[in-house]
């Protein structure tokens, strides 16, 4: 099996055109986010559907790779390091990802608009280092 470049380069375009909307939010300081409520509906869809499709594109290189797939979200993080495909510190920084996709899905105990925020700040920030690994790794495989 092989890792399907497109399908990579589709993820990544989508992921890119919702951060770029993320962008927008993550300029706001923390009072104008939270002035208008329709900020963090959009913020936590925006990461939802960036985080869901970062764990697309995990599985899809972890399963062409190894045939096996993750345990779960977070591992597929993990084993990107396993696969040198990321540093160890970037998949443990992004892991945690997966964990406030779960939060946004499942609406576990409420969201803290503040952590949205705060969230909103880290992706626009951490995201592009994620694409450059995958892009440069997706290249290499074909």
């Amino acid at each position: 099996m092989a890792v399907n470049p497109e399908l990579v380069e589709r993820k990544i375009n989508l992921i890119l055109q919702d951060l770029g909307e993320l962008r927008k939010l993550a300029r706001l300081d923390l009072s104008e986010y939270l002035a208008d409520f329709r900020n963090e509906v959009l913020a936590e869809r925006f990461l939802e559907r960036i985080i869901g499709r970062v764990i697309d594109i995990n599985y899809h290189l972890i399963t062409e790779q190894t045939l096996s797939a993750p345990t779960d979200y977070h591992d597929s993080f993990t084993r990107l390091a396993k696969l040198d495909i990321l540093t160890r510190n970037d998949a443990d920084r992004f892991a945690k990802l997966a964990g406030l996709r779960n939060r946004l899905a499942h609406e576990y105990n409420g969201i803290d608009e503040t952590i949205i925020h705060q969230a909103v700040k880290q992706a626009v920030k951490d995201l592009p280092a994620y694409i450059e690994a995958v892009k440069k790794y997706s290249s290499a495989q074909s």
